[in-house]
């Protein structure tokens, strides 16, 4: 009997999420409906406390899901996980399947929720709707009373078609703002040791960018508006980002696994 690889579950969400049944997932497609029923039936599969936000905006019905795991009852506060499900939908008459962007972040946030239900320590899962109308869910998750001590979002996770160099295709990307790699590279070098990624604590070399995908570009903007911590990770944009082309048969998911292996390693240490 041949053994299911260590990576099947990942591939199988991806795989279903980018599919032509959900169209794109745009936001309020009926796409992304049945994509924010699927993560809700995992989330309560996985023993998460499990709920749905709605809200009505100018681009049609924002739906937030959230699954919170409780395990340590003594403490008050959450690290958050996020990874948006929304999708570019139809262009032109053509679906953008956005299989890495971003059903494979939304794979790596249903498998960790997975790892981590079982923890002592305090987690909410979020798969936030709304990215590609603004960030509207993330700007709405933000504003919800919780106290959270750290946000880790994942925004695009499973290719290797853009790496920094072009000799080391098994990368991830860790942006965590000004001296983030000074006071974590240590721990994410031994973290590593199984996984072993080419770890990268800038956004292809450039200070620009860094500056630019860290702070305005993705779901963890609303969150350090309020000085709330946060950490990004990402495999970076490619020529198939948007686009027909973005497909789950063109991500690399070996190295996706092992990206999820560090990311889960460093989420446990919190």
């Amino acid at each position: 009997m041949l053994c299911r690889p260590s990576y099947a579950g990942l591939k199988e969400d991806v795989e279903y999420l980018s599919s032509p049944l959900l169209k794109g997932r745009a936001t309020g497609s009926t796409g992304a409906v049945e994509a924010s029923w699927y993560v809700q039936r995992r989330f309560r599969a996985a023993g998460l406390e499990t709920a749905v936000s709605f809200y009505r905006t100018p681009r049609g019905v924002v739906r937030n899901i959230t699954g919170i795991h409780k395990g340590n009852p003594k403490s008050s506060s959450y690290v958050l996980v996020t990874a948006y499900y929304d999708g570019m939908g139809e262009v032109d008459g053509e679906v953008l399947p956005g299989a890495d962007a971003n059903a494979s972040g939304v794979a790596m946030l249903l498998s960790l929720a997975d790892s981590l239900a079982g923890s002592r320590s305090n987690y909410i899962f979020a798969a936030i709707d709304g990215h590609n109308a603004g960030r509207i869910g993330a700007g709405l998750l933000a504003q919800q009373p919780w106290n959270i001590s750290l946000v880790a979002n994942i925004d695009i996770i499973g290719s290797t078609l853009a790496p920094p160099n072009k000799y080391r295709t098994d990368f991830l990307i860790v942006l965590g703002g000004d001296d983030f790699e000074k006071k974590n590279s240590k721990t994410f070098d031994h973290l590593n040791i199984g996984p072993h990624l080419r770890i990268y604590y800038d956004y292809y070399r450039s200070k620009g960018f860094t500056d630019y995908f860290y702070n305005t570009a993705s779901d963890q903007t609303p969150f350090l508006q309020k000085q709330i911590p946060a950490v990004m990770f990402t495999s970076g944009i490619t020529m198939n980002t948007n686009k027909p082309d973005d497909t789950f048969d063109t991500l690399d998911y070996d190295v996706m696994e092992r990206r999820r292996a560090l990311i889960l390693s460093w989420l446990k240490t919190l």
